[in-house]
């Protein structure tokens, strides 16, 4: 069987993945995919000649198993890899992309995420999103470029309550790094009884969403994008937060209607917002998005850091593990709930 990296890996990576499965044939072209614009970049597009698109073609034929997906061949890669059976994403949120692909109604192929991989990064964004609003980093950019001095007073991040709109992994541990400054913590998930997490103060269900959204002064969207969650909150959840609150996404642009999104920062009823994602991603020059000074913009990039592939190589090569003993797989996608 043949294992086929359609990503950017170190090589110390590539070799860890061979030490694991001496039994699969590890196949690795640097040359032939996308050169990495950044630590860790898995959707650099590659610039083939017709020789080298000929020799990827190759290799995808003889592919059982994908560490990640081809972003070359989104389209036709049910065709041109006729006998893949899994591919293990680089990415948590990959349903709405099989979606779209209709990779689950063309395939029976196995799908794993990358859930918990990127929980680490992303919390901390969320984090250091939080002490900037919470220390006034506005008032500090405005006297620092006035050359002005004066003294102000700031606020502790113990004097607020952080909302977090689902307690998978990324919401977890936003609530784990959260409970450490002494923050009030709150949260949602689709069942608020299954187990008891001690640096979470409130657990509401899906249909108790009002309670969430008015207790929080800092709201962390953390929720897969799905049918259920698209555009959730749009300007009658966001009125529901109490004045001065700060929005928080490190999930996906489409949970919240952006136009109300904006409406809602130019107007004050919000302080501010850090945002990672988007509706349209690039975030097009002309959003509004821009101009306004308590908006934090990163450009999808909150889950990227240094220790990213080593911690992707270590989810694949337990699942290569898992796959040879013929256990069930870490992170295994469910095609209809998107997660």
């Amino acid at each position: 069987m043949k294992i086929l990296i359609a990503s950017y890996l170190e090589p110390q990576f590539v070799a860890q993945i061979r030490q694991t499965a001496p039994q699969f044939e590890v196949i690795y072209r640097p040359d032939l995919i996308g050169v990495p614009r950044y630590v860790a970049d898995h959707t650099a597009m590659p610039e083939r000649t017709p020789a080298q698109e000929s020799a990827w073609r190759a290799l995808l034929a003889q592919a059982d198993i994908l560490f990640d997906f081809d972003y070359s061949h989104r389209e036709d890669l049910p065709e041109l890899a006729p006998k893949l059976k899994w591919i293990q994403a680089t990415s948590a949120g990959i349903g709405q992309y099989v979606k779209r692909m209709r990779y689950d109604t063309r395939t029976d192929w196995i799908f794993t995420t990358a859930s918990g991989v990127h929980s680490r990064p992303l919390a901390e964004f969320a984090l250091m999103a939080m002490l900037l609003f919470a220390k006034d980093f506005e008032y500090l950019q405005r006297e620092k470029a006035a050359r002005h001095w004066a003294r102000y007073s700031a606020h502790e991040l113990a004097d607020f309550t952080v909302g977090i709109l689902g307690l998978g992994k990324i919401g977890r541990e936003v609530a784990r790094l959260a409970k450490a400054f002494d923050m009030r913590v709150v949260g949602n998930r689709r069942n608020p009884s299954k187990e008891t997490l001690s640096y979470v103060d409130a657990v509401y269900g899906p249909d108790e969403l009002p309670l969430l959204l008015a207790a929080s002064n800092f709201f962390v969207l953390a929720t897969p994008h799905t049918d259920e969650t698209e555009r959730l909150i749009g300007r009658e959840e966001l009125a529901q937060l109490p004045p001065g609150a700060v929005l928080i996404n490190i999930a996906r642009g489409k949970i919240v209607d952006e136009a109300a999104l904006i409406a809602a920062l130019q107007s004050g009823h919000l302080r501010g917002a850090a945002l990672d994602v988007f509706e349209t991603e690039p975030l097009p020059s002309d959003s509004p998005l821009w101009a306004l000074p308590n908006v934090i913009i990163s450009p999808h990039s909150a889950s990227t850091a240094s220790t990213e592939n080593q911690k992707l190589t270590d989810l694949f090569c337990e699942n290569l593990k898992r796959y040879i003993a013929g256990e069930s797989l870490i992170n295994q996608l469910d095609t209809t709930l998107l997660y």
